[in-house]
């Protein structure tokens, strides 16, 4: 290595040269070098302070130099934010408030959300409705369910906003019982009907979940009197409803009162099909989307391809379907990759089962491996299926518990 020796420039102006007998701490400048005394630097120079001369720098030497990483600014926090207005003599206007909720709500941070909804209370504000119902949907965003509720009992006006925010955070919660309770309140409070079809597809979900067919047969009637049965969401909704109390002729009713048909009202139909066993209907009702052109989606696939493995698949309905979705390119789906394997372990074709499964060119979710290893089980190949379940485990993945007693009571009788 060449030893390069260079003389301190005489004149110092806004550069520095620190030696090692400078204490930075003390800042000595009595310590600084005299202008007789000279350093010695040894290339390459890693992040210099002084940038020499050319003449300095002899030609055979050469310097590495690396340019400083820029340091990521820190970007000003929600209390740092709230801190700096505390220190002016200004009160915070309400569109600074309202652009820290729109980020609270987005970061779904509760500690911060809490933060700001405390300083918005010591402030002394009269926050406007739509105000309110900004915090009501950022408590919802980061969780805070309680204090929205806390918060909604102490507004004295409510809006449709409002009440629709806590209907949505229970339901969203799978609070259906108090999500039903809400729009009750909702409707008595407001007195209207008029609602979005949204709210009244929820509330038709919420019903079915908690078993609440009266109230369900209420919903219908009210979309009945407004004329708006015929709306595809709704028409689904209620077809769904039905569906899940194996009611199959009045989902048929209202199937064939809808004047337009659209995925969403063939998948309903479909899916209460499969709950009825009426296995051969489904698989006529796929046909019958596909010759009306109608767009087959993931819940489509899965639905049929669990009536053909109920079906045993009869008429080599299940490897019609699988073409199917080859064809329209949903087979890389996860929910259409394990109903396929689960129809063909069903039907005993561990073959084809086998080579979906490792077909499988993304992480295998544990569905399709509880499916694989229920087509196994399911099939009597116990050595294949406990060799599986080594496999599963050296993955990772933690097998259905009800798949490993079923296991483990046929390799007992096996035995014996």
């Amino acid at each position: 290595m060449v030893r390069i020796t260079a003389p301190v420039p005489t004149v110092a102006t806004h550069h520095l040269f620190f030696d090692q007998n400078l204490d930075l701490k003390n800042n000595n400048l009595s310590s600084l070098p005299s202008p007789s005394h000279q350093l010695e630097l040894l290339p390459p120079l890693r992040y210099p302070i002084h940038t020499f001369p050319r003449p300095l720098i002899p030609q055979t030497t050469t310097f590495t130099m690396k340019e400083p990483k820029k340091k990521k600014r820190k970007e000003a926090t929600t209390s740092d934010i709230l801190h700096l207005m505390d220190a002016l003599p200004f009160p915070i206007p309400v569109d600074i408030y309202t652009s820290l909720i729109k980020e609270c709500t987005v970061s779904g941070d509760p500690e911060t959300a809490i933060e700001l909804y405390t300083h918005i209370s010591k402030s002394g504000m009269k926050p406007p409705l739509p105000f309110l119902n900004r915090i009501l949907i950022m408590f919802v965003s980061c969780g805070l369910l309680e204090n929205a509720r806390h918060m909604f009992d102490k507004m004295r006006v409510r809006d449709f906003n409002s009440w629709a925010t806590l209907f949505v955070a229970y339901y969203d919660n799978a609070d259906y019982e108090e999500a039903t309770a809400v729009f009750v309140n909702m409707l008595g409070q407001l007195g209207t009907l008029e609602f979005p079809p949204w709210i009244w597809a929820c509330l038709l979900r919420a019903c079915a979940c908690t078993l609440n067919i009266p109230l369900g047969l209420q919903v219908h009637g009210w979309l009945l009197k407004l004329g708006t049965c015929d709306h595809v969401l709704l028409s689904s909704s209620l077809i769904n409803f039905y569906g899940r109390f194996t009611s199959l002729k009045d989902a048929s009713a209202v199937f064939n009162g809808v004047s337009r048909h659209n995925t969403l009202t063939w998948t309903a139909k479909i899916v209460s099909g499969c709950r009825e066993s009426h296995f051969s209907e489904v698989f006529g009702d796929f046909r019958e989307m596909g010759m009306r052109g109608v767009k087959k989606d993931c819940f489509t696939f899965s639905s049929v391809l669990k009536a053909c493995g109920k079906m045993l698949n009869q008429e080599r309905c299940g490897e019609q379907v699988h073409a199917d979705a080859i064809k329209l390119g949903l087979v890389s789906d996860h929910y259409v990759q394990c109903s396929l394997i689960a129809m063909y372990g069903r039907c005993g074709l561990l073959r084809d089962a086998k080579q979906v499964f490792e077909m499988i060119r993304e992480e295998k979710k544990v569905d399709c491996w509880n499916a694989m290893l229920s087509g196994y089980t399911r099939n009597g190949f116990y050595i294949e299926a406990v060799k599986f379940l080594y496999q599963m485990q050296a993955a990772g993945m933690q097998p259905r518990e009800s798949l490993v007693k079923k296991l483990r009571i046929a390799c007992g009788s096996t035995q014996t």
